[in-house]
């Protein structure tokens, strides 16, 4: 859909390139891959925000600046080979797909593995490979690898991740004592035997599951990383994170208005792309818009019913601006 791809152009111009992303690789992976691909058809509307967003298995699409943020960090070259831990949606993956020359990648959701080996099938990706299975032991059948990366907070770094990374390869990974506050970490090995540490910055993940990461609770006995590292070099320093709810960014965003009859709604029309003709007579530059102001009651309503997009040859269906009442949450923090 063209508003689509001006919501993607959008989002690397603002959220990217404006807060730091300056890899052209990586750049030019976010303006290939179609992130409406990988979200359930309800949530496909919302692609192109700056924030995680429900799938499957009470599981987020990461945020596309976070994601675009360890990307930038891995380093990455054409021909490197990378792990990735926690595949999710598959989004994250495609994104490294685009610019490595092979991915790897460990859910322990098999919903989700399944779901996602099969959007990354549909959109053509032929170099990533799925698996599921507990991310925190690696994937040591294609070890070493040139980089990995973790999509979740563990405590420490999983001994069996430091073990499969090749010398000068690099791993990005949030770590933290507290399950939903961490640090992200870069740890490069410099030999068979020594790694050096940075740290980037402040971030929020889901707590990271397995044999080697969160247990009941309990952290586990990891690998011994050395703090001695490079002055650390923060890549962006993110907003204040917190999830929050629907109804709470309402009213953190909703203007007041005194009376509904004789109200000012340009500046709403405005922002929700209605014209007014020279009668006062509120319109859609799009013929076929789906949201309209219904006139005297002062809020929105939708407009006919949904209509289908095609992400390639697989069919997604387009929401209206209903479904948010069906939106248990929306993750607003720069993990």
């Amino acid at each position: 859909m063209p508003e689509l791809i001006q919501q993607r152009r959008q989002l690397i111009e603002r959220q990217l390139k404006g807060r730091g992303i300056s890899d052209p690789a990586v750049l030019a992976a976010f303006a290939a891959v179609r992130r409406e691909a990988f979200l359930p058809p309800e949530m496909a509307e919302f692609a192109y925000l700056d924030t995680a967003l429900p799938i499957e298995k009470g599981q987020t699409i990461s945020q596309p600046y976070i994601v675009a943020l360890m990307t930038q960090a891995l380093e990455l070259k054409p021909s490197d080979r990378v792990l990735e831990v926690g595949t999710g949606s598959g989004y994250a993956a495609a994104v490294l797909g685009k610019i490595a020359r092979e991915v790897y990648t460990i859910e322990r959701h098999a919903q989700l593995a399944e779901q996602a080996a099969r959007r990354l099938k549909c959109e053509g990706f032929d170099n990533v490979w799925v698996q599921h299975g507990d991310g925190t032991l690696g994937w040591a059948e294609h070890a070493p690898y040139d980089a990995i990366v973790v999509a979740a907070g563990g405590p420490e770094v999983p001994q069996p991740l430091l073990d499969q990374l090749a010398v000068d390869g690099r791993l990005v990974i949030p770590l933290g004592e507290e399950k939903t506050l961490q640090t992200l970490i870069r740890v490069t090995r410099v030999s068979e035997s020594e790694y050096q540490r940075e740290e980037l910055c402040d971030v929020r993940f889901v707590p990271l599951i397995g044999a080697r990461g969160w247990q009941d609770g309990v952290a586990p006995t990891t690998g011994d990383v050395s703090r001695h590292s490079r002055t650390p070099r923060p890549l962006q320093t993110p907003r204040p994170s917190r999830p929050a709810i629907i109804s709470e960014l309402i009213r953190e965003t909703a203007e007041t208005l005194s009376e509904i009859h004789g109200a000012d709604l340009g500046p709403l029309a405005e922002r929700i792309g209605v014209l007014s003709d020279s009668r006062g007579n509120h319109q859609r530059p799009d013929s076929q818009a789906r949201h309209s102001l219904r006139g005297g009651r002062g809020r929105l309503a939708g407009r006919g019913a949904r209509r289908s997009v095609r992400a390639g040859p697989c069919p997604l269906q387009r929401p209206s601006l209903g479904s948010l009442r069906a939106l248990p949450y929306l993750d607003v923090a720069e993990p």
